[in-house]
C-alpha cells in the first residue's frame, strides 16, 4: 500500500514538474519586446538641455502603431523659456532585448524645427519607456548638442 501511495506521489510530482517547466518557457516569452507589444498610447516628459540655447522641457503624447510608425504626436515644450505647441512623427525600432531607436521630426505650426534621434529601453513589461536624444539637427543642417532624457508610459 505504502508503494502505491509514493508511487502515485512520484508520478504526481513528475506531472506537476512537466507542467510547470512547459509553461515558464511560454510565460517567457510574452515578455519578450517586440514592434507589436509597443503599439499604444504613450504619455511622456522629456527634460534637459540643449546645449548652447538652454533647458528644455516637454510634455505629451504620441502613438506607436506596432508597425514601426510613430503616429499623432502632440507636445507643449518651453526651450530656454519659450513656450511652443509641437507636433511631430517618426519611425521606430524595438529590440527582443527591449532597446530600441526612434528617428522622428519636430515641427511647430507646421514648419520642421528639428530632427531627432533617440536611444530607447523598455522595461516593465513595455508600459514604460526611457530615452536620451542622441542627436538633434535644424533644418538647415547645424547639428545641436543635447543632454536630454525622456521618460513615457502607456496609457
Amino acid at each position: 500500500m505504502k508503494f502505491k501511495i509514493a508511487r502515485t506521489s512520484m508520478v504526481s510530482l513528475f506531472a506537476t514538474v512537466l507542467a510547470l517547466g512547459m509553461v515558464a518557457p511560454a510565460h517567457a516569452d510574452d515578455h519578450r519586446c517586440s514592434l507589436a507589444r509597443s503599439a499604444g498610447k504613450w504619455s511622456f516628459t522629456d527634460n534637459g538641455t540643449v546645449v548652447g540655447i538652454g533647458p528644455r522641457i516637454a510634455t505629451g503624447v504620441f502613438t506607436l502603431d506596432g508597425a514601426g510608425n510613430l503616429r499623432n504626436g502632440l507636445a507643449t515644450s518651453s526651450l530656454n523659456g519659450s513656450i511652443a505647441d509641437e507636433t511631430f512623427s517618426g519611425t521606430y525600432t524595438v529590440n527582443p532585448n527591449c532597446t530600441g531607436t526612434l528617428s522622428g521630426e519636430i515641427f511647430v505650426s507646421g514648419v520642421e524645427q528639428f530632427a531627432v534621434t533617440l536611444n530607447l529601453a523598455f522595461d516593465e513589461d513595455m508600459k514604460q519607456i526611457r530615452g536620451i536624444f542622441t542627436s538633434a539637427v535644424e533644418p538647415n543642417g547645424t547639428t545641436l548638442s543635447t543632454v536630454i532624457g525622456l521618460e513615457g508610459r502607456k496609457q
